[in-house]
């Protein structure tokens, strides 16, 4: 591909080190494109162009002289409106915060400033980063590149939509109910969401707070899998106060042949039925590995009862965000979940219950998760990698009627409630597993199919580079209609 608008980060920066281009004409030709094609998307909602046009000036002329920032020198890029950029608001979506402009930065935005990357925007985010739509009373709703009537996911849904639609050049997206990796799969572009705990989280938690929330991480999203290795590269480590005692050295990813890799393939689910357009593009993705040597499995499965990892993840999940809860919300949950039959399985169930988890009933919970991290570990000794759905369904029509809760999705035409989803991303959140997405090919409606890559805690570079070699010898981004 060599429209430059969808080039890769990494052939961005190579451009501009080469000096084939400058660092202001790009900043300058990606905010032309957003003042072109944003107004349908509504993908970039911040605009820190002042700043931005300053740096990349800093930037041509430290060219100039023969120096280099970092790897992403020059390379323009957006961020997700809840990571803490100086100067800018950091608002959840949220009304009551539209004046929280931060001080500083956080930490995974330094990093990709150190690295040379120049910010110009902010993108889109729902309401406490809380759908798998993009839309929020402050700055309204964020369409889908490849159709506006359909959603882009969330809670990065900005994110992917300015990706997919070439308004950037790279994104930084967060995660903790699959808010990199489906919004990855409906843009048909690549997302990564780390191993637990190797990305610091201080900046790009709810405003006010510093202590780490269970299963909440931060990771690259981009249109090639190159760009997601040398962004992680850049953001991942630990935070300040940490680094005087660990550091991170992830497992190096070496290998080059297919036809050496043993994957095991899951396609459909009880707890989260999967249409058979997705399934379909899976299976292609399959054999294609297959043909090309490497060990493909449909039966194989980590010795893990789903229903119950995925009761235990759901309860973490709402224990993990009732912080968000306030004192009056709070009371009304305890004296709700004190009228649950002891049997209810809905989701509004599972919320309440989880809102107002006992230590103890968590502590129970914190133990099959551990349990199940052995399982897992024993699983990926027999096998490199598992793939997956991201979601059950390609792009989903808008829907902001009522609760999320209440609201479904069409399966294979059967109305599903799209909360039941939560188990694909569950399957590698509930351990703090790596997981990536990948564009593997197009629905018969003409819609981007991603490919949830997971693999062993730490084996990120593994996912990611699995990732690399689907790009190159399979699939790689394919941009939406209309956005030449």
């Amino acid at each position: 591909m060599t429209d430059i608008s969808f080039k890769s980060a990494t052939a961005l920066a190579a451009d501009i080190a080469t000096r084939k281009i400058g660092c202001s004409d790009l900043l300058e030709h990606f905010w032309s494109r957003v003042k072109r094609f944003n107004p349908e998307i509504n993908a970039v909602v911040v605009d820190d162009m002042d700043r931005a046009r300053e740096k990349a000036h800093g930037a041509d002329r430290a060219i100039a002289r023969g120096e280099s920032w970092g790897p992403l020198h020059g390379v323009p890029m957006t961020v997700k409106e809840s990571f803490d950029l100086a100067g800018t608001p950091t608002t959840w979506g949220l009304p009551a915060l539209k004046r929280n402009c931060p001080l500083g930065n956080a930490i995974a935005i330094d990093r990709l400033i150190s690295a040379g990357a120049i910010i110009f925007g902010k993108t889109n985010v729902p309401t406490l980063l809380a759908d798998w739509q993009t839309y929020n009373s402050l700055y309204g709703t964020t369409n889908n590149p490849w159709k506006p009537t359909l959603s882009p996911g969330g809670s990065s849904g900005g994110s992917a939509a300015a990706l997919a639609a070439g308004l950037t050049g790279l994104e930084i997206g967060s995660d903790i109910g699959g808010s990199i990796r489906n919004p990855a799969h409906y843009c048909g572009v690549y997302g990564h969401k780390p191993s637990y705990g190797i990305v610091p989280m201080r900046g790009a938690l709810f405003p006010g707070n510093v202590a780490p929330v269970d299963f909440f991480v931060a990771g690259p999203m981009s249109r090639s899998a190159d760009d997601l290795a040398a962004a992680l590269k850049v953001i991942a480590g630990p935070d300040t106060l940490e680094s005087a005692g660990w550091r991170l050295e992830l497992r190096p990813f070496r290998e080059r042949d297919i036809a050496n890799f043993r994957v095991a393939i899951i396609l459909d689910d009880p707890n989260s039925r999967v249409d058979h357009e997705v399934q379909e593009v899976l299976q292609s993705l399959g054999r294609f590995l297959a043909q090309r040597g490497a060990t493909v499995s449909e039966e194989a499965q980590p010795d893990v009862d789903f229903t119950q990892a995925h009761e235990a993840y759901v309860r973490l999940l709402r224990s993990a965000t009732s912080r968000t809860q306030t004192a009056e919300a709070f009371e009304r949950n305890i004296e709700l979940a004190r009228t649950l039959d002891r049997d209810d399985r809905d989701y509004f169930a599972r919320i309440v219950r989880g809102n107002t988890l006992y230590h103890k009933d968590w502590l129970d919970a914190d133990e099959t998760r551990c349990r199940l991290r052995y399982k897992w570990a024993a699983f990926f000794e027999d096998y490199d990698l598992l793939l997956c759905p991201a979601a059950a369904s390609a792009a989903c029509p808008h829907d902001q009627a009522g609760e999320r809760y209440q609201r479904t999705i069409l399966v294979d035409g059967n109305p599903v409630p799209v909360t039941d989803q939560l188990f694909w991303a569950g399957i590698a959140s509930l351990t703090g597993l790596p997981s990536s997405v990948a564009p593997i090919g197009l629905t018969a409606k003409g819609l981007p199919v991603g490919a949830q890559i997971i693999g062993a805690e730490y084996d990120d570079l593994k996912c990611i580079g699995f990732a690399q070699m689907i790009e190159r010898e399979y699939c790689a981004f394919v941009p939406p209609p209309g956005y030449s």
